[in-house]
């Protein structure tokens, strides 16, 4: 099994429940990571492998749209994942919300989710 990291993708997002949230938006960090079986056992082109940059566009795409919690967000890009990448395996996505509009909290909150093949419905 082989594996590619995304790490430290930095979004301006308009997720949230606070109707401030958006207006103003927040900013987001994403990480995931997507195993998956190589089409060959010498990986020597994008087609034995999984595109990095058409995965960044496919986060991309979740960030964009507005969703009241990051769980929705999360689930989404693993599914997107899973169903456009066939050998994909499994997929674990991480979202940071940086700055929460919650004044208690003064550190960054976020949430994990990980999906492998055999939970798609």
């Amino acid at each position: 099994m082989l594996a590619i990291h995304l790490n430290n993708l930095c979004f301006h997002s308009f997720h949230g429940l606070y109707a401030e949230e958006r207006v103003t938006g927040n900013d987001f960090r994403v990480d995931l990571t997507v195993q998956h079986h190589p089409t060959a056992l010498s990986v020597r082109s994008l087609e034995d492998t999984i595109d990095y940059a058409a995965v960044y566009e496919l986060v991309k795409a979740a960030m964009d749209e507005p969703r009241d919690l990051l769980e929705t967000v999360a689930i989404d890009i693993a599914n997107t994942i899973l169903k456009r990448y066939a050998h994909a395996e499994d997929v674990s996505v991480s979202i940071t919300k940086l700055y929460p509009p919650i004044p208690a909290i003064q550190g960054s909150l976020g949430v994990s989710f990980k999906l492998n093949r055999n939970q798609l419905v």
